[in-house]
């Protein structure tokens, strides 16, 4: 019996895998440079590579929260099996592989957490709808929240009313205040995640919290906005020594920290239907999120050229301001996402920046059929691989 365990687990792993290979190379490590790659800061194949280091730092550093709750928050009253798992990841890997290799980018959240929920209600489980209403709200927010920011910073940053540079740092400093709350695996007592912000705040003679309804200690508040004056500063000084250089390497770490947010989102979804299987082998977690890791940066080196080409040169006209102003909500987006462990697709995020931040040059930038066929195939994608991850485990349960 041990031994016919451990073999499903292994064919349940190589699906993870090849699930993890296929997110590398359509969503994880594709989407988070393309802005970057559109406005020439990066070539194609760098790109790829880069991405792919940073995704499965990200991966291992960042992707406990959305692995559990992809694992075990979906459906209620059963947990899944290794058949299950086989199933919904094959389905699900099989779909956003059809988009790698035909240029359309399936939203990989989608596919996964329907194919997920398919097999559970097949299994006879009950739907989780508390957790469905938090997934189905940063979903349709996403294209509002994250083009709307788009396109407004990117008329700022074009517009004649604003100064670019002291623009640009503040913006900068937006974005380190972010990264100072990010949660890392490192930074936390056992099992939890800390973040920069926390642990300057706790070595600063503060106490007091900020408000008796809001909660935050002060010190953190301190220290965020230390961060943030700090990043702000560096790209201040780096625009005014060189404008352009400047643009492209806060453009160039704005895709690394989108990246890393990648990898830490992205790796739940190929390796979270296997966490209910994890205590009956004794593996822990970190294990296989270093494993998922490992098929993103596959994914990322082997399959991610040709949906970074897709995404940069078919969707939108992209300069560096418009690069930029798409990244940051993309950006602040994923950190959400992971924060509170909801399965997100990266190509809604960044395919709505691309979206707002082209529009902002006039609606000639933004290809509106390509724009049209892309909705249809995250909407159509969600139904599918709920039904085929219902029906075919519910096929293969019914053989005697």
């Amino acid at each position: 019996m041990a031994v016919e365990t451990a073999l499903t687990f292994l064919v349940a792993g190589l699906a993870s895998l090849f699930m993890a290979w296929a997110i590398g190379a359509g969503s994880s490590g594709s989407t988070p440079f393309a802005p970057a790659v559109g406005a020439n800061a990066i070539s194609v194949m760098r790109a790829g590579l880069i991405v792919g280091i940073l995704g499965f730092l990200g991966a291992v550093l960042q992707g406990a929260n959305v692995t559990e709750a992809v694992g075990t928050e979906l459906i209620g009253g059963v947990t899944l099996t290794a058949g299950a798992a086989i199933v919904a990841l094959v389905t699900a890997a099989a779909l956003v592989a059809i988009g790698v290799f035909t240029g359309y980018p399936i939203a990989t959240a989608f596919t996964v957490t329907g194919a997920v929920v398919g097999v559970g209600l097949a299994l006879g489980g009950s739907p989780a709808w508390a957790k469905y209403t938090e997934i189905v709200t940063l979903w349709v927010l996403t294209p509002f929240v994250g083009g709307g920011v788009a396109y407004a910073v990117a008329r700022a940053l074009q517009g004649p009313k604003l100064p670019e540079r002291p623009l640009t740092a503040f913006l900068a400093g937006v974005v380190g205040a972010i990264l100072a709350n990010v949660g890392f695996a490192f930074l936390g007592p056992a099992g939890q995640q800390g973040s920069i912000a926390s642990e300057l705040g706790a070595r600063l003679p503060v106490t007091g919290t900020v408000g008796p309804v809001i909660g935050i200690e002060f010190a953190s508040v301190l220290a965020t906005l230390a961060c943030a004056a700090f990043v702000a500063v560096l790209v201040h000084l780096d625009l005014g020594r060189d404008r352009e250089g400047g643009q492209r390497r806060f453009l160039l770490a704005l895709g690394g920290l989108v990246a890393f947010s990648a990898g830490g989102s992205q790796v739940g979804l190929a390796i979270g239907p296997l966490v209910p299987l994890l205590g009956e082998m004794s593996i822990p977690l970190w294990a296989v999120l270093v494993g998922g890791g490992a098929g993103l940066l596959a994914g990322s080196w082997t399959g991610a050229p040709r949906m970074i080409k897709a995404l940069a040169q078919d969707y939108a006209s992209m300069g560096p301001r418009r690069s930029i102003a798409a990244l940051i909500p993309s950006f602040a987006i994923a950190q959400t996402a992971v924060a509170f462990g909801i399965p997100v697709s990266f190509n809604e995020i960044i395919v709505s920046a691309i979206i707002g931040a082209g529009y902002a040059a006039g609606e000639a930038g933004v290809s509106g059929r390509k724009m049209g066929y892309t909705v249809l195939a995250w909407v159509g994608s969600l139904a599918i691989a709920l039904a085929l991850g219902f029906s075919t485990y519910w096929a293969i349960a019914s053989i005697p």
